[in-house]
This record gives C-alpha cells, sequence and structure tokens, in this order.
C-alpha cells in the first residue's frame, strides 16, 4: 500500500501521476471501512480525496499551511501527514480528532469545526507572515455551503482590499458538470492561468483605464463592454469584483488538471480563487446516492449502508414530529434552520409545509434575525439549530429576539455533551450564554413527553422561549425501571400541567437534595434510589427551568434539606447551580451546603457520551459518589447503614 511508504507530505511527491490515483483509491477504501466502524464525516471527505493529494503534492506543508473550513473533510488530509497508523482511533477518547487541531499535528495550521473561518483566519496568518518577513503560502479550502455565511464574505471583501496573495479553494459538491461544460471549464482555466491571459489582462486593463480621459459615450461603452465580456467569460463575476482572480470551475477528481492548475497559480501575488467541482460522497455508492445521509454517520455496514444502533427515536426526531403535528393545528407555526434539516429533525416539517419551512444555509446570526421580522409580523418562528451553532448568533438573540421581547421559540438540538465531535461542537454553554438576557424562558426537558409540554408551552408563550435538549436517542432505560416511581408519575401529559418556573419534587427526603436539569434528571433518581438503600433520606427535583428559577420551590427546600447538590450538563461558570447559589446568597440563606455537578472550567474533550459523563461525575455513580462525599465531610451520623462510609 502506497500509504504506509508515507510518514509526511514530502514522500507524497516521490509518486507518479498514476501512483496518485492508486493512492486516491487507498485512502477512500481506508476512510471508508474506519467511518464504517468509528462513526465520522463520510460523503464530505470522500469528495476531497484528490484535491488533498494535489494540495499537498503542489504545496510544502507545514511550511506552506492549509486551512480547511468546517474542518470536517480532513481526513485524507490526516492520513498524509503522518496520523495513518493512529487513524483507528478516529474520534475516540484519547485519540485523533475528527476536525484539525493544532496540538495533535504541525500540518494542521488553524483549529477550526464551525463554519466559514478560514478566509479571515488564512487573511491573518499572510499579514502576520508579512509583517515577520517569512514566505510562505497559505490555502483556504472551503466548501459551497460555507460561502453562504456573512463571515467568508467579509474575509473575502477584506482580502480583495488589502490585495494579498491569498489563495481560496472552493469546493463545490453540489453541482453536475456535463462532458461539453467540463472540457469548456478546462479550455478557460488554461486560458485563465496562462502568461497570455494574465498579460491580455494587464494590457486591457491599461487600455480600458485611458479610455475615461477621452469622455463622452466611448467610455461607457467601453465599461459596459468590459463588464460584458467578463460576465460572460467568467462564471465568477463576483469573486472578480471583490478583487480575486477567478478560475474555474475545474474537475476536483482530475488529480492532472488540479496538480497543473495549483502549480500555475502557487506563484501568483494577489488574490486567487479557484473553482473546484466535486461529488460528495464519491466512491461510496450509498454514500453517493444519499449524500446528507452520509454526512455525519454513525457506525453502519459497509455491505448495505445502513446504520448499526438500537431502536428508539432521537431527540431530534421527536421534536420535529411534535413540531409537525403541533403546525397541523396553527398555521402562524414556521421552522427555521440553518443548513440542518435532517440534523434538527425537520425532514417531515419541510415536505408537509414547504411554505412554511426555512433553510437558510449555513447563516445562523441571519436565521434568528429573520425569525424575529417574521414574529413582528404575528408568525410564531421556531429557530432549529445546535447549541455551539447557536452560539454565532449571540448578538442577534440579545438585540433583535430578546430587547423586543418577541415571540421566537430556540429548539436547541445537541445540547451537552455530544460526544465524538469533540470541543469544537460541544453544547455546554447555551445555559450560560442564554440565562442572563432579559425577557427570554430557559427550560430543559428530561424526557419525550416533557419536550412535547415545553414546546406547546414556549408556543403560547407571549415573548422568547429556548428549550435545549440532547443528542441521541430516547430510550425507555433512561427513565429507570428500577426507580421506585412509576412511570406514569414521570410523565408530564401536556402544557396544561406546566406552568413557566415551575419545577417538581419527584422524590422528597431530608437529608440531601438533587436537584437536576434535562437529560440529568434520571441518572440522579437512580443516585437516589441507592442512596435511599443505604438509609440516606434523598429527595430529587426537576428543575424544568432554568430562567425563571423556581424561588419558592427552592427556598422551601433549602430551609429544611441541609445539602444541595445541582447537577447539569452545562459549564459550570454561569450555568444552573450558579443561579442557584446567586438566589441563596440574594436570599442570605447560610444554613445550607451547596455542590455543582457540571463541566469544569475547560474544553472537554472527545468520546463516547456515556464516557465523558462518567468522567465529570455526571452519570448515576458520579452523582451517587458525590451525594457520599458530602455526608462524609460533615461526619453526620445517618444510620448505621451508612457508617461504613463515615
Amino acid at each position: 500500500m502506497y500509504i504506509e511508504l508515507i510518514k509526511s507530505p514530502q514522500d507524497l511527491k516521490k509518486l507518479s501521476i498514476s501512483d496518485l490515483k492508486d493512492l486516491a483509491q487507498e485512502l477512500r477504501n481506508i476512510i471508508i471501512e474506519r467511518v464504517s466502524i468509528n462513526g465520522g464525516h463520510l460523503a464530505s471527505n470522500l469528495g476531497v480525496v484528490e484535491l488533498t493529494i494535489a494540495l499537498h503534492y503542489v504545496f510544502n506543508s507545514p511550511v506552506d499551511k492549509i486551512i480547511w473550513d468546517v474542518g470536517h473533510q480532513s481526513y485524507s488530509h490526516k492520513l498524509l501527514t503522518g496520523r495513518y497508523e493512529r487513524f483507528s482511533t478516529l474520534r475516540k477518547y484519547k485519540g485523533i480528532s475528527g476536525f484539525p487541531k493544532r496540538d495533535e499535528s504541525e500540518h494542521d495550521a488553524f483549529g477550526t469545526g464551525h463554519s466559514s473561518t478560514s478566509i479571515s483566519a488564512t487573511l491573518g496568518i499572510i499579514e502576520a507572515r508579512d509583517k515577520r518577513g517569512e514566505n510562505f503560502k497559505v490555502i483556504a479550502v472551503i466548501g459551497d455551503g460555507a460561502m453562504t455565511a456573512g463571515l467568508a464574505f467579509e474575509g473575502l471583501n477584506n482580502a480583495g482590499h488589502l490585495k494579498k496573495d491569498l489563495i481560496v479553494i472552493l469546493n463545490d459538491n453540489e453541482m453536475s458538470i456535463s462532458p461539453n461544460v467540463g472540457a469548456l471549464s478546462a479550455y478557460l482555466n488554461r486560458i485563465l492561468t496562462g502568461d497570455l491571459y494574465q498579460r491580455f489582462k494587464r494590457e486591457t486593463k491599461s487600455f480600458l483605464e485611458a479610455i475615461p480621459k477621452l469622455g463622452g459615450p466611448a467610455a461607457k461603452i467601453a465599461q459596459k463592454t468590459e463588464e460584458m465580456l467578463k460576465g460572460l467569460f467568467l462564471p465568477g463575476i463576483i469573486f472578480e469584483e471583490l478583487g480575486f482572480n477567478y478560475i474555474g470551475p475545474i474537475d476536483g477528481h482530475n488529480i492532472e488538471v488540479l496538480i497543473a492548475t495549483l502549480k500555475r497559480i502557487k506563484t501568483s501575488s494577489s488574490p486567487t480563487l479557484i473553482h473546484v467541482i466535486t461529488k460528495k460522497g464519491k466512491g461510496y455508492a450509498f454514500s453517493e446516492k444519499n449524500p446528507s445521509a452520509f454526512h455525519g454517520i454513525g457506525p453502519f455496514k459497509l455491505e448495505t449502508g445502513s446504520p448499526i444502533s438500537g431502536g428508539g427515536l432521537t431527540y431530534s426526531e421527536v421534536f420535529g414530529n411534535i413540531l409537525t403535528e403541533l403546525a397541523a393545528k396553527d398555521d402562524r407555526i414556521v421552522a427555521i434552520t440553518a443548513a440542518m434539516k435532517e440534523g434538527t429533525g425537520l425532514e417531515q416539517f419541510a415536505e408537509r409545509y414547504p411554505d412554511r419551512f426555512y433553510d437558510v444555509g449555513i447563516a445562523e446570526p441571519h436565521a434568528v434575525t429573520f425569525a424575529a421580522g417574521l414574529a413582528t409580523q404575528g408568525l410564531k418562528p421556531v429557530v432549529a439549530i445546535y447549541s455551539t451553532f447557536l452560539q454565532r448568533a449571540y448578538d442577534e438573540i440579545v438585540h433583535d429576539i430578546c430587547l423586543q421581547n418577541l415571540h421566537v421559540v430556540f429548539a436547541i438540538d445537541r445540547a451537552g455533551i455530544v460526544g465524538e465531535d469533540g470541543p469544537t461542537h460541544s453544547g455546554l454553554f447555551d445555559l450560560s450564554y442564554l440565562r442572563h438576557i432579559p425577557n427570554i424562558v430557559v427550560m430543559a426537558p428530561k424526557d419525550d413527553t416533557e419536550l412535547r409540554a415545553m414546546l406547546e408551552l414556549a408556543l403560547k408563550h407571549n415573548g422568547p422561549a429556548a428549550i435545549r435538549y440532547p443528542r441521541g436517542k430516547i430510550s425507555n432505560e433512561l427513565r429507570v425501571t428500577s426507580c421506585e416511581l412509576k412511570d406514569s408519575e414521570l410523565r408530564t401529559p401536556n402544557s396544561e400541567l406546566l406552568e413557566v418556573g415551575k419545577a417538581e419534587i419527584l422524590r422528597e427526603g431530608d437529608d440531601i437534595a438533587l436537584i437536576a436539569i434535562g437529560n440529568t434528571v434520571f441518572p440522579a433518581l437512580s443516585a437516589a434510589e441507592r442512596l435511599e438503600k443505604k438509609g440516606v433520606s434523598t429527595m430529587v427535583i426537576n428543575a424544568r427551568f432554568i430562567k425563571p428559577l423556581d424561588r419558592n420551590l427552592i427556598s422551601s427546600v433549602a430551609s429544611r434539606v441541609p445539602r444541595i447538590i445541582t447537577i447539569e450538563e452545562n459549564a459550570l461558570e454561569g450555568g444552573f447551580g450558579s443561579v442557584l447559589l446567586e438566589f441563596l446568597n440574594e436570599m442570605e440563606v447560610h444554613n445550607v451546603r451547596v455542590r455543582r455537578l457540571g463541566i469544569p472550567d475547560k474544553f472537554i474533550e472527545q468520546g463516547q457520551q456515556s464516557e465523558l459523563r462518567k468522567k465529570y461525575g455526571l452519570d448515576e455513580e458520579g452523582i451517587y459518589q458525590t451525594a457520599i462525599s458530602m455526608l462524609r465531610d460533615r461526619k453526620i451520623d445517618i444510620g448505621k447503614a451508612v457508617s461504613e462510609f463515615l
């Protein structure tokens, strides 16, 4: 295998073009096999294999720097930069990341995981290079989807103004090229990158700049003619107007053409954009046929492409089903997402109500302000965005929604620990960045039934409301069948039993109170059952609301229970536990000890959700041990049953 000979990109340069084509097939096979076992981003990685090979063949990483936008298409890059032997650990705990990470390899020049950052970052690196008097190239590889974000165009605008030698590769995987168009594009590419065209372009520019001195109709005709010809022969006229030399479109799976093009532009001293056409999912029939299903996927069967997973619906699917059902009763409900129709469970809604569904592309700030506009006219927008991506719209939430107290519902998917995607995708900050904003209601359901009740409540509430729920399937195992509480006692039938800012007591107790939020409720119940068997009288509260806090209930609990543990899948700084401490301080309550369980002040690593919850004490065992520790600290005799712990 060629890949076994490649310890760094320098080894790649020893291969022939024919060898490179065989290597491309090797990389595809390795990626398909590994993702089928570990899960990950498949379709996007299969689409950029030849492009990645060509980039490393022409440029000199890590001296030259390649910035992968979003970064979910960097698997081939990792394989070609000395990480083949560790590739089996992809997305595993303590393994290599599914995204570029600066502390993982010197070839990962910039850490990515969110969209549309590459052009701005690349321009910054180039500017720093020039100030330091260094000499290397920097290339931004950005997908066509990432070009929908305003940040990408902010970078393009500034790059055109600074006139640096920025190279942008626009990876377009949505457009197919017929043979005729492909031949024409290759012909135009040879002309546009050749010396003859560049000289003609410079001379034409000088000639046209002289014409306005003549004045009159001749100057206007000449200028209109130039615009018409550029629009006819240059598909990327918008990039030309932003100050870039546009090249393409070219076939992104033709290694010879890619290498020849990159070699020609390598010495360019002005901004250049190369438009590359690729096929998402190329080389694996199932992903070619349905690339969105194989964008981010769990383990699957190679022979059929079908996922290897247990039964049950995900929170995303349940949310989508509920919203579709509620929309049938209220035609004011509309759904908005930012390039995540499948990820947020809105396929059914989009199919049933296409005129009430809006996918705005990777443009979260626009999605939120667009929702604000809809709300001013009496509609009920539901904005479904992952927790980690909603961060990108913070100002719009504050200024456009909450300041005006508009009725917009935020369905915050992937809240809490997300698992193998790692720190760029963790949803660990939404409770903190939302709860301090005036006017907004913030809540988290313990299960799918409470999700329904909260969505109904949010659609009735006259103001901003946010519901956060975790990644993953909803299993009956979460309901703790061993718990003494009956299942019916843990379920809220509808929003009529739900009141804004009201928590619920699931267990009474006198020794210690476990106050949990969202998906930490059931682990708290399991821990409480174990504590009860040890003779510890344990109260369990489902907080439901982060904002407003159930002040009456918390005040009552603090007056009669000496120990409280708060449990949340969120950063401890500014999270639910902080809310409770602030309230107790405000009320000058001093007779209760509080311990908070959550995520410490750090970005947590990748790994399975279960192992990360265990590491940070958010599973049943962690909650149980924390409670025992609190009891041990005070040396309080709680009976012979727990004397072994004292």
